[in-house]
């Protein structure tokens, strides 16, 4: 069994165990959907197929991570495991039917002209990120409010300067948005880089 297929199946066995009304409905969205093989990005973390679904399980895993430590432990553990999984494992759904590949030119080692294929953004939605995200969601299943902020900051100040102090307001009013930010940024900046 493939890398992607153990990741399908974990992140199937995970969302099994999510008891919320609209999850079944999701989790069909999810597979007629390109979320399995999209890359998490362009040309950043993860710019291959099947990068949104190993991004979406590292951010699980490392919320999971702070759930278990001393700083985050009383707070993540009263969010529950349903919340916690929902916001890491669909924080990015806005990627869903967002990239196309298309061709580009550059010199090969014998100095030639060659094609290559590259992941490019291809918006049929733009409705932004994590609202976007939240938006997508909701189609199937209801957010608790502090979901819904935690997935619509998770970019936290990633977002133009203007919305800093609404980012900040969030994050006080519900700290779950600024694990999840953390969680985004350790996966991203840390499990993704190459090495």
């Amino acid at each position: 069994m493939g890398k992607r297929m153990e990741n399908v199946n974990e992140f199937e066995t995970i969302m099994s165990l999510v008891e919320r009304e609209g999850k079944d409905e999701l989790m069909e969205y999810i597979r007629n959907s390109d979320f399995y093989m999209a890359p998490a990005s362009t040309r950043f973390h993860l710019s291959a197929e099947g990068g949104l679904l190993q991004h979406s399980l590292n951010v699980y895993h490392c919320l999971m991570a702070k759930r278990d430590s001393d700083i985050w432990g009383g707070i993540l553990e009263s969010a529950g495991k349903d919340s916690l999984a929902i916001v890491s494992l669909f924080h990015d759904i806005c990627k869903t039917g967002f990239y196309t590949t298309e061709l580009r030119w550059r010199k090969d080692s014998n100095n030639r002209w060659e094609q290559y294929p590259v992941y490019a953004i291809d918006d049929q939605m733009p409705y932004g990120h994590g609202e976007k995200s939240v938006m997508m969601i909701e189609k199937f299943m209801k957010l608790k409010d502090y979901e819904k902020f935690a997935i619509r900051w998770h970019m936290g100040y990633s977002e133009p300067a203007a919305l800093y102090p609404q980012v900040g307001k969030a994050m006080e009013m519900y700290p779950l948005t600024l694990a999840l930010h953390e969680a985004d940024l350790e996966a991203a900046k840390i499990l993704e880089v190459e090495k």
